[in-house]
């Protein structure tokens, strides 16, 4: 779909593996990018993943995917008293109130803390070397990109089922996600047309969250989200989904993965989802093990 920039992102897969980039805590200025208006847009176009080199699934130690991801779907909240859960800050005195004054406590203050929360989940996920031992999945842009936008869209799904404040809550996670993009693709080497490179990310993403979402309807096809996972993670040549092979059983397994997470997620309660304290499922590499 996009061959100039497949040639390119493939160029920069062997330059550098993708580097964590950590997220600002404080995120006040916002560009206007729109997620339903590219959603809308992306959807009058067939969602194609493009093209990708890079992933070698011959070199990880093999886990036992057929026995993972059928447990039945929860809550992904963390309980009351987890050493994991993020708090709002509670100030007294003097400065709280100058903290109110400028604006800290504000809705769309704590709307940004919870947003980068939430994206600290997100990298939590993706930048952890399980995501990739479990799939068997090489650490290259391509791939930590491709699991950036599949964990993105499980968030911004569930976020849509809060309607108004939802979609809001939304657009900041989309806006610092977008923002440590630009300083991943910066840091992989890519400084000039660095403009043109985030528009192309931009279709691809909306493209990939597209896909995601008709795959989860109720006449989809059986195997349409493990079809939609094979091009868009996996695939580096768009050729046809294999049959029988140890690479299949990984991309149904995510598939199951991305179904599974988006039916915890809707499990999670709105006061888990806005302050971020949720965790994904623990992926383990440990052959036989049953996540949960």
């Amino acid at each position: 779909m996009f061959p100039r920039w497949s040639r390119a992102l493939n160029q920069l897969s062997r330059v550098s593996p993708i580097r964590n980039v950590e997220v600002r805590d404080g995120i006040s200025a916002f560009s206007h990018r729109s997620y339903a208006k590219g959603a809308a847009v992306a959807a009058a176009a067939a969602p194609v993943a493009p093209e990708y080199a890079g992933n070698d699934l011959s070199a990880r130690p093999a886990v036992n995917l057929e026995r993972m991801f059928w447990s039945k779907p929860c809550s992904l909240a963390l309980a009351p008293d987890s050493p994991l859960r993020i708090e709002e800050p509670k100030y007294e005195g003097i400065r709280h109130v100058i903290l109110k004054l400028m604006l800290f406590y504000s809705k769309q203050s704590k709307s940004i803390r919870g947003a980068n929360v939430v994206y600290r989940r997100i990298l939590h996920q993706v930048d952890k070397p399980a995501i990739y031992e479990v799939f068997n999945l090489e650490k290259t842009f391509k791939t930590t990109f491709s699991l950036l936008v599949l964990h993105m869209w499980l968030c911004l799904r569930r976020l849509k089922e809060d309607g108004k404040e939802g979609a809001e809550f939304g657009q900041y996670l989309y806006e610092i996600y977008n923002h440590d993009v630009e300083l991943r693709v910066s840091k992989a080497g890519v400084n000039l047309l660095l403009t043109k490179w985030m528009k192309d990310l931009e279709k691809i993403f909306y493209g990939n969250i597209v896909a995601y979402d008709s795959a989860m309807l109720p006449e989809a096809k059986r195997d349409e989200m493990t079809n939609i996972i094979w091009r868009n993670v996996f695939s580096d040549d768009g050729s046809p989904r294999p049959n029988g092979t140890a690479v299949l059983g990984a991309v149904q397994a995510m598939a199951r993965y991305a179904c599974r997470e988006s039916h915890c997620l809707s499990l999670t309660d709105k006061e888990a989802m806005f302050s971020g304290n949720f965790m994904f499922t623990s992926l383990k590499s440990t052959t036989g093990s049953e996540n949960k």
